[in-house]
């Protein structure tokens, strides 16, 4: 990862404090500002890591209860829109999230919490594209998706990602920048 990011010039920061720890799967980008999830990955010396790295932008941490990350109940379904589990945990999640931030999100809560993890992209002469979880394995979750009528939809299957606690966002690094490879 570290040379195809180095491949397409971009600016690469190392976390060197070894107290510290940051996965992605807690980390939530907003568009406007970071929320970080505290979890058995992610510790409060990461989070800061990650202010230090971003200071244009807020960054506030939430606890992470009953899931392995930050995004195993939440993500991006577009500018403005967080996409959020049923759970219990989730909606407490949720509204420390909203109780943190400035800036006002749209919700959309969907039954299941591992359906809440999608990937949001703006393409260039495609418009709005969301990868969600299949019917097959979330059919009341994906029924909420299928209202997205200004979004292009790409149901994936992530039932085998799923066994090892893996998601959609789990497997995917979203880079705006042309490469010149």
């Amino acid at each position: 990862m570290k040379a195809a990011l180095k491949d397409l010039n971009l600016n690469i920061v190392e976390m060197t404090d070894e107290t510290a720890t940051l996965d992605g799967g807690d980390v939530l980008f907003t568009g406007r500002e970071f929320f970080v999830g505290l979890s058995k990955r992610t510790n409060q010396r990461g989070a800061e890591i990650l202010a230090d790295t971003f200071k244009d932008y807020a960054v506030s941490t939430v606890p992470v209860v009953g899931g392995l990350h930050l995004k195993s109940i939440c993500s991006m379904g577009g500018p403005g829109l967080i996409v959020i589990g049923s759970s219990e945990p989730a909606q407490k999640t949720i509204k420390i999230m909203q109780q943190m931030s400035d800036h006002r999100y749209d919700k959309l809560t969907v039954p299941d919490d591992f359906a809440a993890n999608c990937v949001y992209m703006n393409l260039p002469n495609k418009g709005p594209v969301l990868l969600h979880a299949t019917a097959e394995q979330y059919p009341e979750s994906a029924k909420v998706f299928e209202k997205f009528k200004d979004h292009m939809l790409i149901p994936v299957c992530n039932k085998e990602k799923v066994k090892v606690d893996g998601a959609l966002t789990c497997c995917s690094v979203l880079i705006n920048k042309k490469a010149n490879i």
